[in-house]
């Protein structure tokens, strides 16, 4: 089944944003674990319970949020060209159409803070850490950010932890205040042997574990969800920045041009208001 594509000039407004980057997903893994019922949260969110098959802007996580924040989300994986949600106002641009939203800033971020919202990041990996100059270029785009250790990915928890910093922030927000909420989930991304039942640090990642860290993650995502949409209704966003190699025709890793890194799993849908 199709996204249904939404008018994003409708929805800018009148919406509370929410983007999750699941950073590092691989859209094979996503994809098995919604048919087989073992994320049957994010899969309840899927249309016919599945993930829309897209191309990474970028081949990690830096270059990959770069682009995202220009308006350059995953791209369907289908010739094109193909509508986009969100453009910089730029002479030429192929994928801006009726419906795409069109800021007059050089990010999304600062051309929804334009636009009245409250922008605010709760970072994960270590691009977000804002502990020195290049871990404080992304979320220095935020009118708002927060990182701490328990966010990161060493952290058997990141993720939990980070719902709660994101319900605190959302329960002081006035009402009135229309916000873009922005997650970089960290559990995914290597070191995720915790996450598998007898895995040991000894023995590393894997493809497993990294299956493990996605259930792990659904386990608690309907209270990032339902945290937001009690504001009032919003709009979503979840994908991934890219994926990663576990040994895949010799590759470990990311940063590197295998289908396992560029191809991602990506959804939208509307959040209403309980």
């Amino acid at each position: 089944m199709p996204l249904t594509e939404p008018d994003m000039n409708e929805v800018v407004g009148s919406h509370d944003l929410l983007l999750i980057t699941l950073d590092t997903l691989r859209y094979d893994v996503a994809a098995e674990l919604a048919a087989t019922g073992r994320t049957p949260r994010l899969a309840s969110r899927l249309p016919g319970g599945v993930w829309d098959e897209r191309h990474a802007p970028g081949s990690f996580t830096y270059a990959s949020h770069q682009a995202m924040f220009a308006g350059f989300l995953p791209t369907p994986a289908a010739p094109g060209p193909h509508r986009r949600l969100f453009a910089a106002r730029f002479a030429g641009s192929e994928t801006t159409a009726a419906g795409t939203y069109v800021f007059e800033t050089p990010d999304l971020v600062s051309g929804l803070a334009a636009a009245g919202y409250h922008t605010v990041c709760v970072g994960g990996v270590g691009f977000f850490d804002k502990r020195g100059p290049l871990g404080s270029v992304l979320p220095g785009y935020f009118q708002e950010s927060h990182w701490e250790p328990e966010f990161g990915v060493p952290s058997p928890t990141s993720f939990e932890a980070q719902i709660d910093r994101a319900e605190k922030v959302i329960a002081g927000l006035a009402p009135g205040r229309r916000l873009f909420l922005f997650v970089n989930v960290s559990a995914l991304h290597q070191p995720n042997w915790f996450h598998l039942p007898g895995a040991t640090r000894e023995a590393g990642d894997s493809r497993a574990s990294h299956a493990a860290a996605l259930e792990y993650v659904d386990r608690h995502i309907d209270r990032l969800f339902d945290a937001v949409s009690g504001r009032g209704p919003a709009f979503a966003i979840v994908c991934s920045d890219h994926g990663t190699a576990y040994g895949d025709d010799g590759y470990t890793g990311h940063r590197l041009g295998h289908q396992a890194v560029w191809t991602v799993p990506y959804t939208h849908f509307f959040l209403e208001a309980p």
